[in-house]
């Protein structure tokens, strides 16, 4: 009698583990494809796998492959299917596989605030992902050992069915949909040739005052003026003036919201702020049919242009966020601003920046 109660009491544990690993697994792939397949596929390609060595092309279909089979693992568990002998310890391999990755990035890198395991959709920092993923292994292992004695249905053309349909349900819905907005006029995005003559720049760091005396003239007094000396920021290939005088580069996407509420506090100190730099704006290709509504919210129109998602992140940087903005000082970036976490914009320090001379800039 007590040993049918414990076998009863182990079948119940099981399917909890079953079911609870399961939801773990679908949420997980889920979330990796939120808030836009398309969106967050490029995103997570950016950040994860490109870092990582893979080439764009393969990048695309490493991740999702991965997801894919995510999906069909959560499944699976759910399934009789080869479930000890090839269910489980695929599921504890892929575990594996992303603690020793998350372990090397913690190691090199330090805690980053999201590894995106879980996408946007629920941040986790490197370490929490770790601890995360020692806590799933710990369950899995758990789970072998309630269901040791079960026997297997070797029967493959339903792990195999749910497999490749996941990964190919994937595969469409990561698929690129068109932009329903007409890109930038040509007026916006024409290239324009540096017409910049050659000449001696000179370090302005400090405002240097001279005299010199010779026979012919008395004194002659230079004025330098205080800017930074000229470089590059790197950001001539989207807009080809980028780099002459102030200016302010952002990185926004149409419809987060974040975005929207820095763009109108930029256009804010805009109003109040006599000589404020000119702003340029670089769009995310994700919900570009919401510009003119966030250009509507902003209460203003600015000089802009639209890149596909994974040229965004490139320009932007992995390392940065939406929403980014960036102050640039004859190619000099003096400040820059990203994401909503400690590096967020800053409307009260920005202001006083941008009216400040160059050698008041620590």
């Amino acid at each position: 009698m007590s040993t049918l109660a414990f076998q009863t009491r182990q079948d119940k544990i099981a399917a909890s583990l079953r079911i609870f690993l399961s939801l773990m697994f679908l949420f997980s792939a889920f979330s990796k494809l939120y808030p836009s397949p398309n969106f967050a596929l490029t995103t997570f390609e950016v950040k994860q796998l490109y870092p990582m060595g893979f080439s764009p092309s393969f990048a695309a279909w490493l991740s999702r492959t991965l997801i894919g089979g995510e999906f069909a693992l959560g499944i699976l568990l759910l399934l009789p299917y080869y479930f000890r002998k090839l269910i489980v310890p695929a599921s504890i391999a892929l575990l594996v596989i992303f603690t020793a990755h998350l372990s090397y990035e913690y190691a090199t890198k330090g805690n980053e605030e999201n590894c995106g395991c879980f996408g946007t959709l629920m941040p986790f920092s490197t370490l929490e992902s770790i601890i995360k993923n020692v806590v799933f292994l710990g369950l899995f292992g758990w789970l072998m050992a309630v269901t040791k004695g079960q026997q297997d249905r070797k029967t493959i053309w339903p792990v195999l069915t749910v497999k490749f349909g996941a990964i190919m349900l994937v595969f469409m819905l990561g698929m690129k949909v068109a932009s329903t907005i007409n890109q930038p006029t040509e007026e916006q995005t024409i290239e324009i040739e540096d017409t910049t003559s050659s000449e001696v720049l000179i370090d302005t760091a400090k405002t240097v005052i001279t005299d010199v005396k010779t026979p012919e003239v008395d004194t002659v007094k230079v004025e330098v003026k205080d800017e930074p000396k000229q470089t590059k920021s790197g950001y001539k290939a989207q807009y080809a003036d980028i780099d002459k005088g102030r200016k302010i580069l952002c990185f926004f996407a149409p419809g987060c919201d974040h975005c929207r509420e820095t763009i109108k506090e930029l256009t804010e100190i805009k109003k109040q702020v006599k000589d404020f730099p000119e702003l340029k704006i670089l769009f995310m290709d994700e919900e570009v049919e919401l510009i003119p509504d966030f250009f509507a919210q902003a209460g203003g129109k600015y000089t802009y242009k639209v890149l596909d998602i994974a040229t965004f992140y490139t320009v932007m940087g992995a390392k940065n966020d939406t929403p980014a903005v960036f102050y640039i000082w004859n190619g000099k970036v003096i400040k820059s601003y990203s994401g909503t976490e400690d590096r967020k914009f800053n409307a009260k320090e920005f202001k006083a920046l941008i009216q400040k001379k160059y050698s008041e800039i620590k």
